[in-house]
């Protein structure tokens, strides 16, 4: 053990006084908080991004293609898509806009066609159905369209399973009296959740041919949804999809469809981040404060070491160690308590969440490791700009005056 940390273990362990030890503590625990909370903290909105994530990649797809494509041609451009070797499947799509009419209100609705045999190869939308089935096999043929909904839209228009609504496309139809907007009745089929509040509100399902049918494609589809084996590799998988359907078609990420939703959340992560580290900041000027006490103390014993051949940078170094051998104490307790606590908010309900709203009762938790080396890296910084003050005032203490009046 070098000579500097020596006696910085020695003045650690062995101050005198309750009034040494009690700011010891303080400094120790001010740096647990503060690293507790802000570990707590960013894996409990990891938890809050991680599920919204999911909900939104289990209703829609990690890649979409957008464009018209007949019915002749979209067979061929989904073979391309699956010849990619990072594709696992892709599915026919149609996205469009209509205006839902029942019960006496309308709302504007997006409608989404697709296949549910199909659809299933590419998220989990299927395991969202609360009662019912996109297309049920004891559909009568005679019957209106089958038409999906969700719970939230569902309960702001009042409507049940079995209840006929009216589709109203934005294309006007041609007749003999003018131009008129087509329209198209549906009858529900079933009930979806999935847990986002805008897909829930906004979307209605209709299978692929009806779909087409109602915006006038003639059995083409808008696009193409297709799923990865890494969802990761969805940035570099999109240019090489773009290539293989032709550059007459947009292709979108995931990330690149809900960028504003993700940026919000990025951008709340780090504010939080920021906020919360003045905590440890805070904690760090009890460090200081602890040192310059420190430094008082020891007086004598400085300038006697100073006399017998320290040099200033000796000292420095003696109270360097002081604040980094306090700021690990506290990071290490302040990692423990911080996962203590995250076990605790994961497997008990601690604060139980309104289901309706959430559609979830326990607050959603998950540890990332570059949070936890950026919390301890950011701590270690801070805490070692607090201890230079302290150290360098040490550093230019005067031996014979300190062995004087220390």
């Amino acid at each position: 053990m070098s000579f500097q940390r020596f006696v910085a273990v020695r003045y650690m362990l062995k101050r005198k006084g309750l009034f040494a030890l009690i700011t010891t503590l303080i400094g120790v625990a001010g740096v647990s908080v503060g690293v507790a909370a802000l570990i707590t903290t960013l894996s409990v909105m990891n938890g809050f991004q991680s599920d919204i994530k999911e909900k939104i990649i289990g209703a829609q797809s990690h890649i979409l293609v957008f464009g018209h494509m007949s019915a002749s041609s979209y067979p061929g451009k989904i073979q391309q898509v699956l010849d990619i070797p990072e594709v696992v499947a892709a599915a026919p799509n149609i996205y469009g806009q209509a205006i839902l009419s029942a019960n006496g209100q309308s709302l504007g609705v997006v409608i989404r066609g697709l296949d549910p045999a199909q659809e299933a190869k590419i998220n989990n939308l299927q395991d969202s159905l609360t009662e019912g089935d996109f297309q049920p096999q004891d559909w009568d043929e005679n019957a209106p369209a089958p038409l999906v909904l969700g719970t939230e839209l569902a309960e702001n228009l009042g409507l049940e399973m079995g209840d006929d609504v009216v589709l109203i496309s934005p294309a006007s139809i041609s007749t003999g009296a003018g131009m008129f907007p087509k329209m198209k009745k549906f009858r529900i089929s079933g009930m979806l959740r999935t847990g986002y509040y805008e897909f829930d509100n906004t979307i209605v399902y209709a299978p692929l041919a009806d779909a087409s049918d109602f915006l006038g494609l003639k059995q083409g589809i808008t696009g193409i949804a297709v799923k990865l084996h890494n969802l990761n590799q969805a940035e570099d998988v999109a240019p090489k999809i773009q290539q293989a359907v032709g550059y007459g078609y947009a292709v979108r990420t995931f990330a690149q469809m809900n960028s504003t939703l993700y940026a919000a959340l990025k951008l709340e992560k780090a504010v939080m981040f920021i906020i919360l580290f003045l905590i440890i900041a805070v904690a760090s000027l009890n460090i200081a404060s602890n040192l310059i006490l420190l430094g008082t103390e020891k007086l004598r014993d400085i300038g006697i070491m100073r006399a017998l051949g320290a040099s200033p940078k000796m000292i420095r170094g003696i109270f360097m160690w002081e604040a980094m051998m306090t700021a690990t104490v506290g990071i290490v307790l302040g990692v423990l308590l911080a996962l203590l606590l995250c076990w605790i908010i994961a497997t008990f309900n601690i604060v139980e969440l309104p289901g309706d709203i959430y559609y979830l009762t326990k607050v959603p938790v998950r540890i990332e490791m570059w949070d936890v080396l950026a919390v301890i890296i950011g701590s270690y910084l801070v805490c070692f700009v607090a201890g230079l003050y302290p150290a360098v005032k040490a550093s230019r203490v005067n031996p014979t005056d300190a062995i004087r009046y220390g």
